[in-house]
């Protein structure tokens, strides 16, 4: 464990962490969550309708944020060091700056999205990946 825990991989939890939180509120408050964080008509319609989809998708990328929050503790010397640290990070990290940064050639996959959609999410995306980048550089030594 490092002497000092690493803030920039702290926040880098707490944002994942708020991720999964939004992506939750899909799932309990419905439709007009799905609407408002921009994820496209068509899930909404099928949330709306009871359908069993956005809710599998969006359970999967919560449990996916959380174990990203967990390897980003784990990096800042909070919790115990979780097995393949160093490539874990790196893979997070990655996800996020590329997801923030490669959202043009997203766009024609997922054609239900608004251009605010992409371009605040992309945003918020690379955000967390400069924050989770910051994070390593500083505890790379320790991972």
């Amino acid at each position: 464990m490092q002497l000092s825990p690493n803030r920039f991989l702290i926040a880098g939890a707490a944002l994942s962490g708020v991720a999964a939180l939004a992506h939750l509120g899909c799932i309990f408050f419905g439709a007009s969550w799905y609407r408002f964080l921009g994820a496209g008509e068509p899930m909404a319609q099928m949330a709306s309708t009871g359908h069993w989809y956005p809710a599998a998708v969006t359970s999967a990328i919560v449990v996916v944020l959380l174990i990203w929050a967990l390897y980003a503790l784990s990096g800042a010397g909070v919790i115990r060091k979780l097995p393949l640290l160093r490539v874990a990070l790196c893979t997070i990290t990655a996800i996020y700056l590329l997801r923030g940064l490669a959202f043009v050639l997203l766009m024609p996959i997922f054609p239900g999205n608004s251009l605010l959609f992409w371009l605040v999410s992309s945003g918020i995306c690379l955000a967390f990946g400069i924050v989770h980048f910051a994070g390593m550089c500083k505890a790379w030594a320790h991972l």
